[in-house]
């Protein structure tokens, strides 16, 4: 169908045809995020040429077309460049040897000789088209500029019509991008002198729809209280129920919370006090289960060192958070070394007598310690990926969001056993942690050696009959021993995943979470259908109380499609970095 807009009515064919192509490159720069376009093009047909056999090894029917589309300019700088651009290519028009002359990169002569490398194209053509039907030639054979889309324009009526691949565009998106062709137009011609990157695109409801209705995650949660108040919890509901279990030992809820306690009042009488960063290096055992709650009964906010990372590492973070006081085994003083022991308090989780075995086994009162949920519950590094690690700080009130939201996505129990295969020192293991203690499941803590091998983790899966387990998809890629996971809860976290791993995994419900450690570890959850057969894994929809947005370099949110920013807000969102902007 042949469309003239509406917008562009009273204009001639010409000037149409020049509004046309260049809204379709303004918005293509816009979609993508690329102000450095190339397209394939194919121009009017040169009936000079038509049927001449000598030139055809010569000639190319689509060549490409390059151009910068610069956002910051106005409508008629960018129509001048866009003018300017298809003079060039209808001097060179379709000759290969002058193509090679305008683009060394094709010296190779193999873009020329497929012919259609370019997904994105635009095509020229002269014949007559209506806005009410299609073409009037029905022999029309113009040679299509792009594989997935070709945008193609009359150039004799000023119109455009679409030509696109079905089995990876569906037609709704076209009739979008339809409208917000339509709109740019409009927007160009009731003021044409502003940059056309804030051209709104968007129509009001779309706008709408976009920030408000896919960002409706509202649901009730006990924000004023704390993490560790929600395990307290459990122990009330089922004291006997098996909280953590490593190797050959086990402990039931009130006992862990009763260690948990004890070394709390022994902390909170060495000044542990809310928002204080308590660093802990200890080798995986139950004794780090109940040294993170301890820290967190006591008002202090974690700050877990794995004695596994390099010492560089380790002294990196004890620097930037100059915790007074540390929770340590044999293996975390070895990791640390002796200098950096010098300044803190060290608190020996491995002592045969522990100064705190007296202390009472009664949960400390948040109030009389001026706890609130508004306090740190953790401090996490940060890769460093980008630079250097940033030490992220993380409220109660955040953690609570998280745990109670994943436990109704993942079907958590107190019949689930929940595995904590994470290093305490990357933020998934928090998720773990408040999946298992906030529903009253059993937290099982696999052994470092078996972390390392498919094999022997698949058999501690089966063998502990694990029912949740979040893994990394790069631990997975390629293993042919997780069989077991075919009846459980998978998810998956830390990178992308592939989608040749999704459809190779055995897992009967499999979850991609994704999140930043700056939003609580999880921002957004994707449930794998048992059809999927998309080449991308999507990261899925916004978790209870929490928002997501796409936006441009100006804040606006772009159109379905488009590529943006990813902003996150709501409960998750850390207080910030600590000692740091």
């Amino acid at each position: 169908m042949w469309l003239i807009p509406s917008a562009l009515a009273e204009l001639s064919p010409n000037d149409r045809t020049e509004y046309i192509l260049s809204a379709w490159l303004i918005y293509l720069a816009r979609l993508t995020g690329e102000s450095e376009l190339q397209l394939g093009w194919t121009p009017p047909a040169n009936e000079s040429r038509a049927g001449v056999k000598a030139v055809e090894v010569l000639v190319a029917s689509v060549v490409p077309m390059e151009i910068i589309i610069d956002l910051g300019h106005d409508f008629a700088e960018v129509r001048r460049a866009v003018a300017a651009e298809c003079a060039q290519l209808r001097e060179h028009d379709s000759f290969a040897r002058d193509l090679i002359a305008r683009y060394p990169t094709l010296r190779g002569g193999e873009a020329l000789r497929s012919r259609r490398p370019w997904p994105v194209g635009v095509t020229v053509t002269a014949n007559s088209g209506s806005a009410a039907g299609d073409l009037a030639s029905p022999s029309f054979e113009a040679p299509l500029s792009g594989d997935l889309l070709t945008f193609e324009v009359c150039a004799l009526e000023g119109s455009f019509r679409w030509h696109f691949d079905a089995g990876r565009l569906a037609p709704k998106q076209i009739d979008r991008m339809t409208q917000h062709l339509q709109n740019l137009l409009c927007a160009v011609m009731a003021d044409a002198q502003q940059p056309v990157g804030r051209i709104r695109l968007l129509s009001s409801a779309e706008r709408a729809y976009l920030l408000e209705e896919l960002n409706r995650t509202a649901a009730p949660y006990p924000e004023q209280q704390c993490i560790h108040e929600l395990f307290e919890a459990q122990v009330r509901r089922a004291p006997d129920a098996v909280a953590v279990v490593y190797q050959d030992q086990r402990l039931s809820y009130d006992e862990l919370n009763a260690r948990a306690n004890r070394l709390a009042h022994h902390l909170i009488g060495l000044g542990v006090r809310p928002d204080q960063p308590v660093a802990i290096c200890l080798e995986r055992s139950i004794a780090m289960v109940v040294g993170l709650l301890a820290i967190l009964k006591a008002g202090g906010a974690y700050l877990p060192l794995d004695p596994a990372y390099p010492s560089a590492r380790l002294h990196q973070v004890l620097n930037d958070a100059a915790p007074p006081l540390l929770l340590a085994d044999a293996a975390g003083r070895s990791a640390l070394g002796g200098d950096a022991l010098l300044d803190l308090t060290v608190v020996d989780l491995e002592t045969a007598t522990p100064a705190w075995a007296q202390l009472p086994a009664a949960n400390p009162d948040p109030r009389a310690l001026g706890l609130t949920s508004r306090h740190l519950a953790y401090v996490i590094y940060t890769s460093g990926s980008t630079g250097t690690p940033k030490g992220v700080m993380v409220e109660h009130r955040g953690l609570v969001n998280l745990g109670l939201a994943q436990i109704v996505l993942f079907g958590v129990c107190s019949n689930s056993r929940v595995v904590q295969f994470a290093s305490f020192g990357f933020d998934t293991s928090v998720s773990e942690l408040v999946m298992a203690f906030g529903s009253g499941a059993a937290l099982h803590l696999p052994a470092g050696e078996i972390r390392q091998s498919t094999k022997e983790l698949s058999d501690y899966l089966r063998n502990e009959a694990i029912t949740h387990a979040t893994l990394p998809p790069a631990l997975l890629q390629g293993s042919q021993h997780l069989e077991y996971l075919a009846s459980q809860l998978l998810v998956l976290a830390g990178e992308l995943p592939k989608a040749e791993l999704i459809r190779a995994l055995p897992a009967a419900s499999i979850v991609n979470a994704y999140g930043p450690t700056e939003a609580t570890v999880c921002a957004t959850t994707w449930s794998c259908p048992a059809d999927f057969d998309g080449a991308v894994v999507p990261i899925g929809r916004p978790i209870a109380n929490t928002r997501i947005y796409l936006l441009d370099g100006d804040g606006a949110p772009v159109p379905f499609g488009a590529v943006g920013e990813l902003y996150i807000g709501g409960a998750g969102v850390a207080r910030g970095y600590l000692n740091r902007p």
